[in-house]
């Protein structure tokens, strides 16, 4: 009987020392990556927890609870949001899987063992193996450091996922206020246009007003009604909307919202060098240029592995009963004939081109994006503060006016119903330019710390002329 054996004592004991000293290497973090994103979380002073254990869903839940419990400032849905949405939780999970990987990667892969058995007549032999891939073992330092490049973009990827759902849920807000506050006005528009088409209808009724007269009257209270309408359908939106990113359900849904929006500042903020602001804090810049260094990596990765596709070391050591003992060692290597990797290196390159070329104009879009950001913020300000410093004073003087004129009986009650068509229009307007401009300032906090989502100016023009149809 032979026995052949692949391995003596030594070279195992020199091999495990190998492995256990290149798998000690690679650990995990004390935190899995989470202190980057909690100091996003301090950059918008606000609490942020990584939720693993029923425990810390409990705590969250209580804490939303008692933030829930009076009515919803912008910053306390901010902050709702950040403890309860699930996504931003699952892009915390996230950080888990990479780490993971980067663990994985710096770790030497485990030795393979055969083990066979033959019979040749009256004889049987055993064969037994142990196997190390040492071209892992030689791209391990490349691949482990691909990895650790790897987990620092997605740490910063979920930073900008926070500072995104901070960003959506302010606006939200925002748009829940303003369509709340919109609502309230329209009813009481309603009110007053059904008063004035009941008059109508009466004059009409004496002979006092023309039916002209009145169908202008009841068209403009059909509009009030139609307006009413879609601002109930735009609060329902708008807080449904606003509803999902805090990650609200059941009895959660009774939550309150103050009735008004804040008001506007004095002055818009100035911001000379908001270019270089947004170039040094900019969390998608950091994020493509982490993946260019990766993808540079992925290129000498390539290039040093081109001619080791498949390098696998043993040790021999036969020994048998009836002839001498054989020691020696094998190693066995992937010829490469006909695949020289040119094309793998080739995408290598490509994809590093690729990656400098997003990087660029990611940096040429963030600096476009961030003027753009500012620019409609302040345009924004000075909008909605012509509307509360010119245009509703004007208003508001001009229906003074009017109205000793129809005490004086030199002016009828219908030329008083049309200023105040017009009055309605100027609130309306300065109603939407006050929620563009709180829309206008979430974009440039987030134009500041990655892409925003530039909210579109949809203020309607000043009322100065007759309302159609009088």
């Amino acid at each position: 009987m032979t026995i052949t054996k692949q391995g003596g004592m030594t070279s195992r004991a020199g091999l495990c020392a190998v492995v256990v000293l290149l798998s000690g290497c690679a650990s995990f973090s004390q935190d899995g990556g989470f202190s980057q994103v909690e100091q996003a979380g301090q950059q918008l002073d606000k609490q942020v927890t990584w939720v693993k254990t029923p425990e810390q869903r409990s705590q969250v839940a209580e804490r939303v609870a008692e933030l829930l419990a009076q009515p919803l400032t912008a910053d306390a849905a901010v902050q709702v949001a950040l403890l309860n949405n699930r996504g931003l939780q699952a892009s915390f999970d996230e950080l888990g899987i990479s780490e993971a990987e980067r663990v994985q990667a710096g770790r030497i892969a485990n030795p393979g063992f055969s083990f066979g058995r033959l019979e040749k007549g009256s004889e049987v032999e055993y064969e037994r193996g142990l196997h190390l891939n040492l071209a892992r073992l030689v791209a391990m330092p490349l691949t482990s450091g691909m990895q650790a490049k790897r987990f620092e973009q997605v740490q910063r990827q979920t930073s900008l996922a926070l500072f995104e759902l901070a960003s959506q849920t302010r606006k939200a807000w925002y748009r829940a206020v303003a369509a709340q506050e919109s609502l309230a006005y329209m009813r009481q528009v309603m009110g007053s246009a059904e008063a004035g088409a009941e008059l109508a209808r009466r004059l009409t009724a004496v002979g006092n007003y023309s039916v002209l007269q009145r169908a202008q009257e009841q068209s403009f209270y059909a509009d009030a009604g139609l307006n009413l309408i879609r601002a109930e359908q735009a609060r329902v939106q708008s807080r449904e909307q606003l509803t999902r990113l805090l990650g609200l359900w059941g009895a959660q849904l009774d939550y309150r919202l103050p009735e008004r929006l804040p008001e506007l500042p004095a002055t818009a903020e100035p911001l000379p060098d908001i270019e270089r602001l947004a170039m040094g804090q900019r969390l998608d810049i950091q994020a493509v240029r982490l993946d260019a260094e990766r993808l540079a990596s992925n290129l000498g990765l390539s290039k040093t592995t081109r001619f080791i596709n498949v390098l696998e070391l043993g040790v021999v050591n036969n020994r048998s009963n009836e002839e001498p003992t054989q020691r020696g060692y094998e190693i066995s290597v992937e010829l490469p004939l006909f695949d020289w990797s040119g094309a793998k290196v080739a995408k290598a390159e490509a994809q590093y081109r690729q990656m400098l070329n997003r990087a660029a104009a990611t940096a040429v879009n963030a600096r476009s994006q961030v003027r753009e950001a500012y620019l409609g913020y302040q345009a924004s300000h000075d909008l909605a503060r012509h509307y509360r410093d010119e245009v509703l004073p004007l208003r508001a003087r001009i229906a003074e006016e009017n109205l000793l004129q129809y005490s004086g009986m030199f002016i009828s009650t219908f030329e008083l119903l049309a200023d105040a068509r017009k009055q309605v229009l100027a609130v309306d307007g300065y109603l939407q330019a006050q929620r563009d401009f709180w829309l206008a300032k979430a974009d440039l906090d987030m134009a500041l710390h990655g892409a925003p989502s530039l909210s579109p100016m949809t203020t309607a023009t000043a009322a100065t002329d007759e309302p159609a149809g009088h």
